[in-house]
């Protein structure tokens, strides 16, 4: 096996977007992350480590490590961690955490917390949804799509949001750039109700076919009234008759928004463990 790096977003989809275009929702994460940072619009204080390895010509692994994400290891099989292992502890001897399979993820934990003399704790469990049959949700209010004018009541969500997930964020500003750039190219909706902002949902930019739900927020004044489940189904519809297949992620600590994401006919696809490196 052959592991290479790179910190160029274009130059890496070049070289791996053909391999994970094999499974566009299972990919999702790092797909939209490259084409993102492409795009010039997800940056970190660090240059990210984009990782491929080979065997012989053809792709069999992709993991990306970023500064204020840490490790994904998208599906990247068991039988492959201790070769990525090599490279990222020395590449990137300060990441934040790792997330992947299980598998996976708990076999790179042990062998890249020995490598950098670093503890790890699990600290998620997530879980991959992929839209099956739509059902419709309603709420009081009406859906729309964000405008800049909405930035500072938007903005302020985001952060919330960033806050209650643990989320790592570079400040308010940064946030606020975030999802700005977002809004610019119609990627955010929110429900209105009674002339308030009250939710927010946005989503990423569909790669081959496949696009990903999220951020969903909204502010604790506001829970209980089934506007976040209104309006992720409406985005949901709206990807859908676009053509695309629609998947999101869910914290398996979190039983209301797997109830709710349930509801509008999102089914289970894989489940990912979470590690945070001390």
């Amino acid at each position: 096996m052959i592991v290479r790096t790179t910190s160029d977003p274009a130059a890496f989809k070049e070289l791996v977007f053909p391999f994970l275009q094999g499974d566009p929702v299972r990919n999702s994460t790092i797909l939209t992350n490259i084409v993102d940072r492409v795009h010039g619009i997800m940056d970190d204080p660090e240059p990210p480590v984009f990782v491929s390895v080979h065997d012989g010509d053809e792709v069999v692994g992709v993991v990306l490590s970023t500064t204020l994400r840490g490790i994904n290891l998208a599906d990247l099989p068991v039988e492959l961690v201790p070769v990525v292992v090599d490279v990222l502890a020395e590449a990137s001897p300060r990441a934040i955490g790792v997330v992947g399979p299980e598998d996976s993820a708990r076999l790179f934990a042990e062998e890249y917390a020995v490598r950098t003399g670093r503890a790890f704790r699990e600290t998620e469990r997530a879980r991959l949804h992929q839209l099956g049959d739509f059902v419709e949700q309603k709420a009081d209010g009406a859906p729309r799509l964000a405008t800049v004018d909405d930035l500072d009541v938007v903005g302020l969500m985001f952060s919330g949001f960033r806050a209650e997930s643990g989320h790592p964020s570079e400040g308010e500003a940064a946030d606020r750039r975030w999802i700005g750039q977002r809004i610019e190219r119609d990627r955010v909706w929110v429900w209105e109700d009674g002339g308030r902002i009250v939710s927010v949902v946005g989503h990423q930019e569909p790669v081959f076919g496949a696009a990903r739900i999220g951020p969903v927020y909204t502010p604790p004044e506001y829970r209980g009234r089934g506007y976040a489940s209104a309006l992720t189904a409406e985005v949901s519809r709206r990807l859908r008759g676009a053509g695309d297949e629609v998947c999101l992620f869910t914290d398996l600590a979190n039983p209301t928004s797997n109830r709710i994401y349930a509801a509008i006919g999102f089914r289970g696809v894989r489940d990912l463990v979470g590690y945070a490196f001390d």
